[in-house]
This record gives structure tokens, C-alpha cells and sequence, in this order.
């Protein structure tokens, strides 16, 4: 009897040691929450969590270990039942509980789920009960068939989605520098449009090198796309004319 109690005695201890590592972990992830949710990221937030997640297995573990003794075999009963403030029972709650009146006791000192929620669990455990092997067995079925209905939609939603992602292999392009300069010619030189009148570029008008026309000589006629045509095809009629026209309209010295 005293070594259950020694061992009583000692699970206690570790299992309060455990709860005030949990509290303070939940502390300080609400006062994060609270005071630097401004500054606050994904990762820290995880480290919190992964702490409180480790203080929770960890009390698992010490209420699992065969050394420990059912708890459930020990029951709780209220010393004093009292109206009355008590300073002892603020210190040792933190403040949270002023007053051990009959209105606390059932909700702090309860074995047993609520009524309602009690009334409940025995309507299911009546409804299970009466149900046949049979009938059991095709719900179970049925329930198996949606599960894994969901999951193939799932696990093919994720197979499309990873393959999209790998195929992607950076930003899309959408422009073509080819289409630009077909662009720039027809605008600026009238390249692949149907003229009715041979018309130059407008002033100003800035024209790439790899889609300009040659250079017309010093003095000689504007580089219209029709006169560019008559320079590659014939270059002594352009000079021909140019004489010509000199000796009709002589320059005065």
C-alpha cells in the first residue's frame, strides 16, 4: 500500500511538472498571437506549436506507463463547500476560481459527461446495439467506398497539381520580338501592306536598323518602299534620271 502511494505520489508530481510546462508553452504562443502578430511567421508559429505538441505527448506518455496507477480508480470529493471567497483557492487557481460553491462543483468535480451529452451517448450505444451483423457490415462498406471515393479525387487533384508545378519551368513568355519588328516595319516602313500611294516614314518616326532600307546618296530621292524596290532593281535608272533631271533644271553658280 505505501509503495502504490509512493508511486501515486510521484506520478503527481511529474504530471503537475508537465502541466505547467503546457501552460507556460500556451502562454507564450498567445502572447506572441497577441503582442507580435505583426512580426510573427509561419515557422516560429510551428515551433511554438510543435512545443505544446511535445508537452502533450509527453503527458500522454507519463498517464500510459504501467507504473503509473489508474487514475480513474480514485475519486474526488469536495472538503468544503463554501459561499465564501477563498484567498487559498485564488492563489492555488491563479485567480481563476474565487468561490467553491455547489454551481463549480459539478463542473469541476464531474466524472460523468453532461446530461445532455450522456442522454446522447446512450441513444447511439441503443441504436448500435440493436443493429444486426448484416446491416453493420454494408454501412461499414458504404462508408469504406466514400472514404476511398474521396480519396482517389484527392490524390488525383495532388497528381495534376505537381505535375503542373514541375512542368512549369519559369514565367511564361508573352511577347515575341519577331512579331515586334514585323510590327515596327508595317508601321514605320508600310512592310507586307498593300499601298495605293508610296508613302515614307513620318518625322520622327524611329525605324530598327535590321529592318531599314539602304541609305539614299547625298541629294538624291526619299527612301520610299517603291523607290527602294526601283534602287535594287535598277540603280543606273536612278542615276539616269538624277542626270536628266540636272540637265533640265541646271543649278545656277
Amino acid at each position: 500500500m505505501q509503495r502504490e502511494e509512493k508511486h501515486f505520489e510521484i506520478t503527481l508530481d511529474a504530471v503537475l511538472q508537465r502541466l505547467v510546462d503546457l501552460k507556460l508553452s500556451v502562454l507564450a504562443m498567445i502572447q506572441k498571437l497577441e503582442m507580435e502578430y505583426m512580426d510573427i511567421n509561419w515557422p516560429t508559429f510551428l515551433d511554438n506549436f510543435a512545443l505544446i505538441s511535445s508537452h502533450l505527448t509527453g503527458l500522454t506518455k507519463i498517464l500510459a506507463k504501467e507504473q503509473c496507477p489508474p487514475l480513474r480508480n480514485r475519486t474526488v470529493l469536495p472538503l468544503l463547500v463554501s459561499m465564501d471567497r477563498d484567498e487559498a483557492l485564488i492563489n492555488l487557481t491563479e485567480g481563476r476560481v474565487p468561490v467553491f460553491s455547489h454551481d463549480i462543483v459539478p463542473d469541476y468535480l464531474r466524472t460523468r459527461p453532461d446530461p445532455v451529452t450522456e442522454q446522447k451517448m446512450q441513444q447511439n450505444e441503443q441504436k448500435a446495439s440493436n443493429l444486426t451483423n448484416d446491416a453493420a457490415m454494408k454501412q461499414v462498406t458504404q462508408y469504406n467506398k466514400v472514404v476511398s471515393h474521396v480519396l482517389d479525387m484527392v490524390s488525383k487533384a495532388r497528381e495534376e497539381w505537381e505535375i503542373e508545378s514541375n512542368s512549369r519551368t519559369g514565367i511564361q513568355q508573352t511577347s515575341s520580338m519577331a512579331d515586334t519588328q514585323l510590327l515596327v516595319a508595317a508601321v514605320g516602313m508600310g512592310k507586307g501592306l498593300q499601298f495605293k500611294a508610296n508613302y515614307g516614314p513620318g518625322p520622327g518616326m524611329m525605324v530598327p536598323p535590321s529592318i531599314r532600307g539602304p541609305t539614299p546618296p547625298m541629294g538624291g530621292p526619299s527612301m520610299s518602299p517603291g523607290n527602294v524596290q526601283q534602287l535594287g532593281k535598277a540603280p543606273s535608272a536612278v542615276k539616269t534620271n538624277i542626270k536628266s533631271a540636272n540637265q533640265v533644271h541646271p543649278f545656277s553658280r
